[in-house]
């Protein structure tokens, strides 16, 4: 019912006369980027009880208990009432302890960097209903319950520590901690933002022991960063930031045995130049798995070991002529059957699941086709299914399937075309679905497992609603050949008012970097919408390297970032140029970060194409980047010198014909300003004219405030003066 009001309320959009539309209301950068029009609302804090049967999700301030099967609340663990009482006003996460009779509150919480963090953790009884700090010296980051739920551990300055929640007594378990030389239980910088983790602990299954990361950031280099933030005297900021080809942390990993108070460091080999992107815990009996890269990630090992003497002995092992793709969280599962384990591979030239026994034996390929599982949900051991997100039916979306173990036989759950994911229930009983599409906003519904739909728990309709009274164009898909005989996917959304008789201006949209993607099926309104309002065509294209389309076309950029990415926005600027609804004399491209990168390329060496650009927060130089990403898509730098060399913008700068903007906030602890600031140095000794916004104290992301309003704002000022 919801759903169809939802798609009529959109089709009327879509069907609406042009006389009609020129009286709806136009889309500001202030509805965007400030008030926030066009958010959709969301389920958030959703969390599964043991029993499979109930969930909870915050409701306002409150912490609620639901019933899957009714949606009816069946219990409030915590109330707005009960935390203002304790002093707090708010809690942001949350997590139950084993038994659920304790919750752990975290509040208060200031970002590191993008994953890493400090916060406050509060321990809340729900017998007593008292609610007491986790410690008393100082803010804690990534506490977390012992399985057993009678301790918690956490990091704070470098060093772990746990609490005995019985006796309140803190037991430090490192204390070699120092800032900027040696971090136990949290990763680097480097491991943070290409590994994407912060936490570098795991508590054991019978809770008797902490595995844990130590890094020794001794050798790694100082990056330095001016902090203003209004003093008169600013502050210097330094901190470990590997660049390609240099030398990164020594990685350790050990297990720490709480009745002994002892740590044994595990044997993950002699070579010190490598990396641990997981460890995992087996189950039955519980041994520490270590998954290890080679510094070059085209190796990867599953080394399996005893926490009691840290021997160890390989499980897996697998080459790839070019790289591993990034080892994520859903890499590694171990069943509790203590016999089998899930990983994903390329190996067949499309990401699949694979099922192997404990002797490191294949047992079976769970999924196979010439498609990509993008994500791994988990395993309902108990009857034998897998459940996974793939980009079967197009790489422009995701349905979500369910593939039996035993026969390998699959079946899609998920009946909507777009883009879908799902959580699901303790015993995989239910699942919530979050699906949207570029017509639809978020609609989050309840299933069981089978995919029959229960009930709607948002539908989004009032968003749905509210857009039709908006002068919005939608984006149409498109697919076009290069060329070079490549089939490329993209979108476009034409300006509003569309006339084909008319020749229009274009903006190009992209990211391009490896294994991402731009063009999907999915909702969201933007500052491209603003444009569409303006006159303007924008147009976006998913190049060689982007994700869904199988090994091959990812990973054929390898060894030469930048080369054929810019190959094919340049053909893509070429071939939107040849429609006769367009004015190929005024083509601009944009981009953020690798995107960035791609409109510098872009308006270099497609000089006589591109009549203007927008870089934000460029990489301008691959020497200049960090370790772990740089060198899996391009290797060392003294071993390939040209794919460093060779597309990196700050070597093409004299090639600069139309207008550039650049734009970087002096806090960018991932891609640093020095990348802007050398490329500008090589504009100017080019007598390159170029127009710069630099935003002090802001980070890759550069928000805050009212930061984002005016740097929209900016940008289609730019646009609009030089296109």
């Amino acid at each position: 019912m919801q759903k169809g009001r939802l798609a009529l309320g959109l089709a009327a959009l879509l069907l609406v006369g042009i006389p009609s539309l020129a009286q709806k209301k136009e889309i500001t950068i202030s509805d965007l980027m400030d008030k926030g029009t066009f958010r959709a609302k969301s389920v958030s804090g959703i969390s599964s009880m043991n029993d499979g049967v109930n969930y909870t999700a915050f409701s306002g301030s409150d912490i609620v208990e639901y019933s899957y099967k009714t949606g009816r609340a069946v219990d409030t663990i915590l109330t707005a009432a009960q935390l203002q009482k304790f002093g707090l006003k708010s809690v942001s996460d949350y997590e139950f302890s084993a038994d659920e009779k304790q919750v752990l509150l975290l509040t208060d919480s200031a970002p590191i960097y993008r994953r890493s963090f400090t916060a406050s953790y509060y321990i809340f009884n729900r017998t007593t209903k008292e609610i007491k700090p986790l410690s008393a010296s100082g803010k804690q980051s990534y506490a977390t319950f012992s399985p057993d739920g009678a301790k918690v551990a956490f990091v704070r300055s470098n060093n772990i520590f746990y609490v005995d929640l019985a006796t309140g007594k803190e037991v430090q378990v490192t204390t070699d901690g120092k800032f900027n030389s040696i971090i136990n239980g949290s990763t680097d910088w480097v491991y943070e933002e290409e590994f994407g983790f912060p936490k570098a602990f795991e508590w054991s299954p019978d809770s008797k022991t902490i595995a844990y990361y130590r890094f020794d950031e001794s050798r790694v280099k100082l990056f330095n960063m001016t902090k203003f933030e209004g003093k008169l005297y600013p502050d210097n900021y330094s901190y470990k930031y590997p660049k390609a080809g240099e030398q990164n942390s020594v990685v350790s990993i050990y297990c720490y045995n709480l009745a002994a108070a002892k740590s044994t460091k595990m044997n993950v080999g002699n070579e010190d130049n490598q990396y641990i992107a997981r460890i995992r815990w087996t189950k039955n009996p519980a041994k520490l798995a270590m998954v290890r890269l080679n510094r070059l990630q085209n190796q990867l090992d599953i080394l399996v070991g005893s926490s009691a003497d840290g021997t160890t002995t390989t499980l897996y092992s697998e080459k790839n002529d070019r790289y591993i793709s990034e080892v994520t969280d859903s890499y590694l599962t171990f069943l509790d059957n203590g016999t089998q384990f899930i990983i994903n591979s390329e190996k067949d030239g499309f990401n699949h699941l694979y099922l192997f026994d404990m002797n490191g034996k294949q047992v079976k390929q769970i999924t196979k086709g010439s498609w990509d599982v993008t994500d791994f949900i988990g395993v309902d051991q108990k009857n034998g299914l897998a459940y996974y997100i793939a980009a079967a039916k197009s790489p422009m979306q995701r349905e979500l399937y369910v593939a039996n173990l035993k026969s390998g036989e699959s079946r899609m759950l998920s009946t909507n075309a777009g883009t879908n994911k799902a959580v699901f229930s303790t015993g995989f009983k239910y699942y919530i679905s979050f699906f949207n599409s570029t017509t639809t906003p978020m609609l989050i519904t309840l299933h069981q497992a089978t995919g029959k739909q229960i009930r709607t728990l948002e539908d989004n309709a009032a968003l749905a609603q509210k857009v039709t009274e908006y002068n919005i164009t939608p984006k149409e898909f498109f697919t076009f050949v290069t060329p070079e005989g490549v089939t490329l996917n993209g979108w476009m959304i034409k300006p509003v008012n569309f006339d084909p008789a008319k020749k229009y201006p274009v903006l190009m949209t992209q990211y391009s970097g490896p294994n991402s993607q731009e063009v999907l099926d999915r909702w969201g309104l933007g500052w491209e919408n603003v444009l569409a309002q303006k006159g303007y065509l924008v147009v976006c294209v998913d190049g060689r390297g982007t994700g869904a389309r199988g090994e091959a076309f990812r990973k054929q950029t390898y060894g030469q970032l930048g080369k054929l990415e810019v190959i094919d926005q340049i053909s893509t600027a070429k071939y939107v140029g040849s429609l006769s609804y367009v004015d190929k004399s005024r083509i601009g491209i944009w981009g953020w970060s690798f995107g960035g990168f791609m409109s510098l390329n872009a308006i270099l060496q497609g000089a006589d194409i591109f009549k203007m650009a927008i870089a934000v927060a460029p990489v301008t130089n691959w020497r200049f980047y960090d370790s772990v990403y740089t060198e899996r898509f391009n290797g060392l730098p003294n071993d390939n010198p040209s794919g460093y060399d060779d597309n990196s913008p700050i070597n093409h700068a004299d090639k600069l014909k139309g207008k550039l903007l650049i734009v970087h906030g002096t806090a960018d602890d991932n891609v640093h300003i020095q990348n802007s600031f050398e490329f500008v140095s090589k504009l100017i000794q080019a007598n390159k004219q170029y127009d710069m916004m630099v935003y002090p104290d802001k980070n890759h992301s550069i928000y805050g405030g009212k930061t984002r309003l005016q740097l929209y704002t900016k940008f289609l000022n730019y646009v609009e003066t030089n296109l």
